[in-house]
């Protein structure tokens, strides 16, 4: 018995002229996330994806898990490829292929979905038919139209008949690369993983930007974010992360900047360099992991000395989200418990006893132009150090 992945699209149901493209860059995307299980045929139909197997022992658990991750599919589904498109190769397939389920359950009920005009028998009747036969298997059961215990799905499509059990959930969102790329602020941290993982659920493909200090960030803080963007990979895919040598910077900052603005001044110089990376790798936005009032320079009027240094869109998903929120999801992507080991990132570099929570952008760019950075800028740019990311295996 043969067996198929069918997944649901998404949002992008909802396009219009431009739908072809997306559905092409979400088979590419579930092509790359599969590509080390076997050889798959994808193709696309009625808003439906269909993942066909073509190796002999391919895992299909690991593929469901890896499906799953995928932007822009809402459900999905484990499905058996009848052998033939007919009522008697389905009224064959189903009591078998879904016995484990049938024999755990105490109610069920059938759905049919014919697609195929020409199939011979209508929804209603499929129903009948095969909720006939399986009462004549099953004899424990009972019909149960409201509330089932499984539900028996008949799919009749243009390329066959199809018969499984109740759908899973998808990631949801529209298709990675569909909404242009971006540069996600990546640090050791909560919450930034989290906000890359949000935008790339609206179709940003992400570079990440990550800042190191040695010696006061250890090489341990540097391969935690590799370890988190591999998590974020796996929903994200593939991307590059660039490590900008701070150190010089920061110990600048130290020397020639009031304390009481280093914070903010820090993040003006983390955007402005991330800004230039963007540019280099044609990326049209920032992503940061700011929560509007967590901490001082997340502030109204931090915020807004922040975004000044930069002239591109900054994005920050997370701004409304209570610190519980951003937790939660972290758990649900399984970035929580590595983002709390205690391999510090610069941020927590020559913290300002008192930082100050409404900074003046007049006094804010004076004393910044004042160090004259720049050059440091410059040095840092030419020494960024590129590592590739994959999805976390």
């Amino acid at each position: 018995m043969k067996e198929i992945l069918l997944l649901k699209d998404g949002e992008i149901v909802l396009k219009g002229l431009n739908r072809r493209q997306f559905e092409d860059v979400l088979k590419k995307n579930i092509k790359i996330a599969l590509h080390s299980l076997g050889r798959f045929e994808i193709t696309s139909a009625q808003s439906t994806i269909s993942v066909r197997p073509l190796d002999d022992g391919i895992d299909l658990d690991e593929a469901s898990e890896r499906v799953s991750r995928v932007f822009g599919i809402v459900s999905f589904s484990r499905a058996a490829l009848c052998e033939e498109k007919s009522m008697e190769s389905v009224l064959a397939t189903a009591p078998v292929y879904l016995e484990k389920q049938l024999r755990a359950a105490k109610t069920f009920k059938v759905e049919a979905k014919r697609s195929d005009k020409k199939f011979p028998l209508k929804s209603p009747e499929i129903c009948r038919e095969l909720g006939g036969v399986i009462l004549s298997k099953y004899p424990h059961l009972k019909v149960d139209v409201h509330h089932p215990d499984v539900t028996v799905y008949v799919e009749i499509r243009d390329f066959g008949a199809y018969v499984h059990a109740d759908s899973l959930r998808g990631a949801g969102g529209i298709p990675v690369g569909t909404g242009g790329k971006a540069v996600i602020l990546i640090s050791g941290g909560i919450d930034s993983p989290v906000a890359a993982y949000m935008m790339a659920k609206r179709g940003l493909r992400l570079t990440a930007v990550h800042f190191a200090s040695p010696p006061y960030t250890s090489r341990r803080a540097e391969e935690k974010v590799v370890r988190l963007l591999q998590k974020v990979s796996r929903y994200a895919g593939p991307m590059t992360m660039y490590t900008v040598p701070f150190t010089k910077l920061q110990e600048k900052l130290r020397d020639d900047c009031p304390e009481e603005l280093f914070t903010i001044i820090m993040r003006r110089l983390m955007m402005e360099i991330s800004q230039r990376i963007a540019r280099d790798n044609d990326c049209a936005a920032l992503i940061t992991g700011e929560s509007l009032g967590q901490v001082a320079s997340q502030t109204i009027g931090a915020l807004n000395c922040t975004d000044e240094a930069a002239d591109m869109v900054v994005f920050r998903p997370l701004i409304g989200m209570d610190k519980q929120e951003i937790i939660d999801i972290s758990y649900k992507i399984d970035t929580y418990e590595t983002s709390i080991e205690p391999y510090e990132d610069c941020c927590t570099v020559f913290t300002p006893k008192h930082p100050r929570t409404k900074p003046v952008l007049k006094f804010v760019k004076e004393a910044q132009q004042r160090a004259g950075f720049e050059p440091l800028i410059e040095e840092a740019m030419q020494n960024l150090k590129v590592t590739p990311i994959y999805p976390e295996a």
